[in-house]
């Protein structure tokens, strides 16, 4: 029930203000965080690797566990020069300032005044001869006036409302502090996904320049059987037009490949024009196993779960800053000084000036502003809370999803090997029987097709599950370090 403003009347508000004073009031709920999905273990984990208890877990540089010493370096520099992550600091930093100056209300505000006039009143004739007389006719007076004060006042906080608005604050900067993790760890993750999809590029790239190679030896057989005349003009046709895609494709893998490393430039705040990475000697892709560890280690670790609830703490401190608008607002202000005519009287008796004063104030009727102004604070409770449940479902949704992905891809990978070994036997076999001259040149074209196709989607596999490696550990919130 909400409290009436017409249920404290003036006179009666100052004496119960007075009471309260020393004891306060807090008229805010009690905060108590949002209930979430119970859930015992990830649906999609399987037999896979389990973490060690939450406790013993921490985000760490996870990029760490891909081997790959100029990854580490390019995720080292992302902390300091990338300038989403900037701009994240710099919210935190602003949400700590807000904080110290809810707290500061808390206390009593001291200033000190001081002040000299002069004044005076007369009249004249316009004639300077006769000026000095003039004005001692008329009564001419000069006066002056000094004064010195030192003044104290104090807003005693009888209801909590500057309790919650420090509370609030507090629990804002709390979300601005997860956001900036979240913001580094989502550059972070990006990073690492650009470099290892560069990767992929270079290694597609070799892998095409030794098809090249093939193809080029595949259309000097055609031309030799051509030129003898026991082959048709065809087959060379068709040899040229192989090896013409496959450069094409080349061209295409160099400008994905540039485009990565732009991106990659702007993660770690350089421009593009600045920044080049060299194309690996030799891929070596590793492919970490993730600890998932438990549902409610999840709810612990992920920055904007952590974010979305202290957002909920923070709503509900506004509920009690509205409450407390029903009730009488008080005020103790205090000042001490001096006043005379002469500086030199400024510190004498007879000039001390003192004066203490309490006032209350007490809102009869305000249109129902104040009943809308709560209203509006339990919604944006409210909307925090369904926003808090969301983030927690939309988690538990991608660790899901990743661990899917993580399995799925697994499986594929050994099966993509298969299938490209397979695929590398049968063109052998193929260009072997049209150089006897048993077959035509499309068989040829078919198999190395085919060869090439399952090459390229083994290697395609391979960073599909580092990526998603990457994405299962930006979904449970981080790296982790996990005693044995």
């Amino acid at each position: 029930m909400r409290p009436s403003p017409f249920t404290l009347y003036p006179l009666h508000a100052v004496a119960a203000s007075l009471v309260l004073l020393t004891t306060g009031c807090a008229v805010g709920p009690a905060y108590q965080r949002p209930t979430t999905p119970e859930v015992a273990a990830y649906k999609e984990a399987g037999d896979w690797v389990k973490a060690a208890p939450a406790d013993a877990l921490e985000r760490g540089p996870w990029w760490q566990l891909f081997n790959d010493p100029v990854l580490n370096d390019l995720a080292a520099r992302v902390e300091v020069s990338n300038q989403n992550v900037a701009a994240a600091v710099a919210a935190y930093a602003q949400a700590r300032a807000l904080v110290a100056e809810q707290r500061a209300g808390l206390f009593p505000s001291v200033t000190l005044n001081g002040g000299a006039n002069r004044s005076g009143n007369g009249g004249g004739t316009g004639n300077t001869n006769n000026n000095a007389a003039n004005n001692a006719a008329a009564g001419n007076r000069t006066n002056s006036n000094y004064q010195a004060s030192l003044g104290a006042a104090w807003e005693p906080d009888v209801w909590g409302r500057l309790q919650n608005l420090s509370n609030g604050a507090a629990a804002t900067a709390a979300a601005s502090a997860a956001d900036l993790a979240t913001a580094r760890l989502s550059a972070q993750g990006e990073l690492a996904v650009n470099y290892l999809s560069l990767r992929q590029q270079d290694a597609q790239q070799a892998l095409l320049a030794s098809t090249l190679a093939g193809y080029a030896r595949a259309l000097d057989i055609a031309q030799n059987r051509y030129t003898a005349g026991i082959a048709a003009k065809t087959d060379v046709l068709q040899a040229q037009t192989q090896l013409a895609n496959a450069k094409a494709d080349e061209a295409g893998l160099q400008r994905t490949r540039a485009q990565l490393e732009h991106a990659i430039a702007v993660l770690v705040g350089q421009a593009p024009g600045n920044f080049s990475l060299p194309a690996a000697l030799e891929w070596k892709p590793s492919v970490p196993d993730v600890p998932v560890g438990v549902p409610s280690t999840l709810l612990q670790r992920r920055p904007d779960i952590a974010a979305a609830e202290r957002r909920v703490a923070s709503a509900n401190e506004q509920i009690g800053v509205a409450k407390a608008a029903y009730y009488p607002s008080l005020s103790l202000n205090a000042s001490v000084g001096t006043a005379a005519s002469r500086v030199a009287d400024l510190f004498s008796a007879p000039a001390f000036l003192w004066s203490l004063g309490l006032s209350a104030a007490q809102v009869l009727f305000k249109g129902g502003a104040l009943d809308a102004r709560l209203d509006g604070a339990n919604a944006a409770h409210a909307q925090a809370v369904a926003r808090y449940r969301q983030t927690v479902l939309s988690a538990f949704q991608n660790v899901e999803d990743q661990l899917t992905g993580a399995r799925v891809l697994q499986t594929q990978q050994a099966l993509r090997a298969q299938a490209s070994s397979a695929a590398d036997q049968v063109e052998q076999q193929v260009l072997n029987r049209y150089r006897s001259g048993q077959i035509s040149y499309t068989e040829v074209i078919t198999a190395q097709t085919t060869a090439l196709n399952a090459r390229r989607a083994l290697v395609q596999s391979t960073a599909d599950r580092q990526t998603t490696a990457v994405a299962l550990i930006q979904s449970l919130g981080g790296g982790w370090v996990a005693t044995p």
